[in-house]
């Protein structure tokens, strides 16, 4: 028993370096199979809409600030076209993409989920503009050439579009959605502008990177530093000394998510500062804008349609 027993083990030890020296080979670390990471397409102010999707168009207009074109894309519904609305007048959500840099085709296959919604008749007809946020998602960075993209947002699009298009030109006739580094920017803009905004929903925004910004007097990387102040804290913070003209808020985020702990913690921040809003919490949804719309787009597109409502009857 003795003899077999020291037998084997340099049968074993060869068996285990073979599997190492294989593992070796085929692992992605050490072996030549390791797949480079993924480059990110240089910025463009304009991009081209590469898929038709129902009720969408890409068009331009030219940025006064920066005198260069500037891409959006644009969702009508079907009853904008149809002859007799011919003077009616539509609601707009404004949905600011994830990811940077921007790019206004980034989200717009969400007008798949929006189309069928509105066509079934499920919410009134509204118009969703999709927003290039510029070289830094949604940030001004007036250290950078054509690199305000907060700006050309608030001050230009949304001008550009009231005249372009047959729109309620007035904040109760007018939303703000996005996602991830979208959902990051919704919620600085509709703190800062809630005379721009009836309804407001940010989606997985990245608060924690948003918090150590607040901490950090504006640094979020050594390379990205942005305006002190210029951060979901420090703007809520802001908002809640002066709540006036009311937002409505919904923030909604998947359970899955990696942002979903820190969209808690945010909320548990708002209350804090009693800023109002309502949750919706997506189970087993991952940090996915197309999946979160899939479960649940509907109920978001009736909270601005609410929204919408509430504010005519006001005036």
């Amino acid at each position: 028993m003795q003899y077999r027993t020291l037998q084997r083990k340099p049968f074993l030890h060869t068996c285990f370096a073979l599997t190492a020296a294989m593992l070796l080979i085929t692992s992605p670390v050490c072996g030549q199979q390791q797949k480079p990471k993924k480059k990110q397409p240089p910025f463009r102010w304009v991009n081209e809409l590469k898929q038709e999707l129902p009720g969408v168009q890409h068009a331009t207009f030219r940025s006064p600030s920066m005198k260069v074109d500037v891409g959006y894309c644009i969702y009508l519904p079907p009853q904008y076209s149809a002859p007799q609305n011919g003077k009616q007048r539509f609601p707009v959500v404004y949905y600011l993409h994830g990811g940077r840099p921007g790019s206004e085709t980034k989200s717009v296959r969400l007008a798949e989920h929006i189309h069928k919604h509105i066509s079934a008749r499920e919410v009134p007809p509204m118009i969703y503009v999709f927003v290039n946020g510029g070289p830094v998602s949604h940030y001004n960075m007036p250290d950078r050439e054509h690199a305000m993209g907060e700006d050309v947002f608030v001050k230009e699009l949304i001008p550009h579009i009231d005249s372009t298009y047959r729109t309620i030109a007035d904040r109760k006739g007018r939303g703000i959605e996005g996602f991830s580094q979208g959902g990051r920017g919704t919620t600085r803009i509709m703190f800062k502008h809630p005379e721009l905004f009836c309804s407001a929903a940010p989606d997985g925004a990245g608060h924690a990177t948003e918090k150590r910004i607040s901490e950090e007097n504006g640094r979020e990387s050594p390379n990205l530093v942005f305006i002190k102040g210029d951060n979901t804290y420090d703007l809520a913070r802001k908002y809640a000394k002066h709540p006036e003209p009311e937002l409505r808020i919904l923030i909604h985020v998947g359970t899955k998510g990696f942002n979903y702990q820190n969209n808690l913690a945010y909320m548990e921040f708002l209350k804090s500062l009693q800023i109002p809003f309502e949750q919706l919490i997506v189970p087993d949804v991952p940090h996915s804008a197309m999946q979160i719309y899939e479960k649940d787009g509907l109920k978001i597109m009736q909270f601005h349609a609410d929204n919408f409502r509430r504010a005519a009857q006001k005036t």
